[in-house]
């Protein structure tokens, strides 16, 4: 007959403690100090600039009694926003910013794709070279890289506008009203193609080369491969690429703001972002200058929303 051994008494010298286990995903001490410094300059950094820049979209300052006594802030409620919505500058400029999504995001990420995938084919003769060549533009700041192309677009001394002249195209003049935005996306292809093909041209090498040598096998060519098989699986990078690209224009700045020293077309008002720019700095209205970053935040975050909600219910069909 078995006997089952008795139960130890409570408290008894055998008995020992249950060691409380940790719920998966829970943070321990060393974890959270190692968290801590970053955590800190986020809040800093990060998280306390935008919630000082909405705290000031609610102000305004006001001139004293009969306009002689010192300027005071207080609470202005929605009179910035409502200000901002009804400028029909900020609209026009919202307006252009469409206008040059619809020219900028197709060409980049086009080009971009095309790079990467002709960068992609081992045949060609230094592609190490050509990926430094596509990815320099970028290694330029952008405002040098504004200047550079402020030369090449300035009527009196841009060899482009003196080809076209020779060979009879007459007088082009890239910094019209109607060419400049044109123009400002040129230098933005220019400068941001090569960083969205390094994107992609990494998404390219992490692919397994089983498939691609099973393909050829079966007959598969270069461009049915790259049509059928590369692009589908490049979807996801895709997508990131174009979402840099969607918050990267609505934050257009440094281009116009050069453009602007050598052309009447650019104004102070030509952007949202170089109106806010001028609100703060030139008619020391910081204020509505938050009010003007706020309502540009929020619309970064409704495109760059209904761009995700958009291609995930494409890609759950």
């Amino acid at each position: 007959m078995t006997v089952a051994p008795a139960p130890a008494a409570a408290g008894g010298a055998g008995t020992q403690s249950p060691r409380r286990r940790r719920r998966p995903g829970s943070l321990t001490w060393p974890a959270a100090s190692l968290a801590l410094p970053f955590a800190i300059l986020f809040a800093l950094f990060f998280l306390a600039p935008i919630v000082y820049a909405v705290i000031q979209s609610f102000l305004a300052s006001r001139s004293g009694g009969l306009g002689l006594g010192p300027p005071t802030i207080g609470f202005a409620g929605l009179d910035n926003y409502v200000q901002v919505v009804t400028d029909p500058d900020f609209g026009a400029g919202v307006a252009r910013i469409g206008l040059f999504a619809i020219v900028n995001i197709p060409i980049t990420i086009g080009l971009a794709l095309f790079f990467a995938l002709v960068m992609d084919v081992s045949s060609i003769p230094f592609r190490g070279l050509f990926r430094v060549l596509y990815f320099l533009p970028y290694a330029i700041p952008g405002v040098v890289g504004g200047i550079l192309w402020a030369f090449l677009f300035s009527p009196s001394l841009s060899p482009y506008v003196q080809l076209l002249h020779a060979i009879g195209a007459g007088t082009v003049d890239f910094l019209s009203p109607h060419v400049v935005l044109f123009a400002i996306a040129n230098i933005v292809i220019w400068n941001f193609a090569g960083y969205n093909m390094l994107i992609l041209t990494a998404s390219l090498n992490a692919l397994p080369p089983e498939q691609f040598e099973a393909a050829r096998i079966d007959g598969c060519g270069r461009l049915r491969e790259a049509l059928l098989i590369k692009i589908p699986q490049l979807a996801p990078a895709i997508v990131m690429t174009v979402l840099f690209a969607i918050i990267g224009t609505l934050q257009l700045f440094n281009e116009p703001l050069i453009l602007s020293l050598i052309s009447k077309s650019v104004t102070t008002t030509y952007t949202p972002n170089l109106m806010a720019y001028a609100e703060a700095f030139s008619n020391n209205n910081a204020y509505l200058a938050s009010a003007i970053s706020v309502l540009l935040a929020v619309i970064t975050a409704i495109c760059s929303a209904v761009f995700l909600g958009l291609t995930r219910r494409r890609s759950a069909s």
